[in-house]
């Protein structure tokens, strides 16, 4: 299972979200704040639940998912998100300092201290319609090309405009023979514009590994950040970088839906225990992904989690611990001195020995 959470920027006429493409036409704007996807992956099926919150003046947009093999598509269950976020999230604790800081008194603070992403076509071309359908608010097409640009000229004779650098970003995937899943995203109400968080889209593939595409996000104009999440037999690791900097782990533990509150993430894994690693990745320069992910198992299956630490001025009955110690051992310095004074003065005088006269000279 994966889950990537990025942030967009506001794009005219497409932005490369994710495992996708988001296009608009030329006169809109459209920006896509989050994509959450869910992936999961049994060893021969691969399913991605998938996200979008959008905002701009975009009428309607088009969404283009790259899919390895022949996709089912339905709606998702917008619960699975919030478990997944529940079960990754850091763990906090408390650690004490004994010295005051700058925000402390009497540096500068109050002594309270806290450190605080269904036509047909026509015969012979080279595109092929496996299938359209309704699904709430999105219209979804699943297409067979090989070709980008008539995959292209599909989609603008069906209503998805396709900037001319997508073509070549989908060249990748035309020549291992992939399809797509191309979903046009509209308002539930006519003449609005498109907002707010969508329904989250199920999509089920046959693959032979766990790979998430990321070759489109390299259309991005701002750097991208992806969060991991990944579910699966044992802890998991990305068989390289892609061009980004190096993936790093937020949490590994094995997880047991059944045994725990998680409706939604017990229908995706089917009741069973699961592995969850969550990785994190920063994409600086987007240009530079030169790749999918592929994720691959661990040697070992070693438990991790993210622990925050909320840093506190050591306090004794609501007091810095390090005021009491000081006035602690002042009182301390000036009773010893206190007590040598007494006890010099309590001391008795010793008299001095008697003068011995010596015996007169003869």
């Amino acid at each position: 299972m994966l889950v990537s959470l990025q942030a967009g920027s506001l794009i005219a006429p497409a932005y490369a979200c994710g495992c996708g493409a988001m296009v608009v036409n030329r006169n809109s704007q459209v920006a896509v704040d989050r994509e959450t996807s869910a992936v999961g992956w049994d060893g021969r099926t691969e399913q991605i639940v998938m996200q979008l919150s959008v905002r701009g003046n975009a009428p309607d947009a088009a969404w283009i998912m790259p899919v390895p093999h022949r996709a089912t598509v339905e709606l998702g269950d917008a619960e699975l998100f919030d478990e997944l976020r529940a079960i990754t999230a850091p763990v906090t604790e408390e650690r004490h300092y004994f010295w005051p800081r700058d925000e402390d008194w009497p540096l500068g603070g109050s002594g309270n201290s806290a450190g605080d992403s269904a036509a047909g076509p026509k015969a012979g071309a080279p595109v092929d319609v496996v299938g359209r359908e309704r699904l709430g608010p999105f219209d979804v097409a699943r297409l067979a090309a090989t070709d980008p640009e008539a995959l292209e000229s599909w989609l603008k004779e069906n209503g998805f405009e396709l900037p001319d650098r997508l073509a070549t970003a989908l060249r990748p995937y035309v020549e291992q023979k992939w399809e797509y899943v191309a979903v046009r995203l509209a308002p539930e109400q006519r003449g609005s514009t498109l907002s707010g968080t969508l329904d989250p889209l199920r999509l089920r593939f046959a693959s032979d590994r766990l790979v998430y595409p990321m070759r489109l996000s390299k259309l991005a104009a701002t750097p991208q950040s992806l969060d991991l999440y990944v579910l699966a037999g044992h802890r998991m690791e990305p068989r390289g970088a892609i061009g980004g900097r190096p993936p790093k782990v937020s949490f590994a533990g094995r997880v047991d839906p059944a045994n725990e509150p998680y409706e939604a993430l017990a229908a995706v894994t089917g009741d069973k225990p699961v592995f969850l690693t969550a990785i994190d990745q920063y994409f600086p320069s987007p240009e530079r992904i030169d790749g999918d992910h592929e994720l691959r198992a661990t040697a070992e299956d070693t438990p991790y989690r993210t622990v925050v630490y909320r840093d506190t001025l050591l306090t004794w009955a609501g007091l810095p611990a390090w005021l009491l110690t000081l006035l602690g051992g002042a009182v301390a310095v000036a009773s010893a001195l206190l007590l040598v004074v007494r006890a010099r003065r309590r001391r008795p005088v010793t008299p001095p020995p008697p003068v011995f006269t010596p015996p007169p000279l003869r």
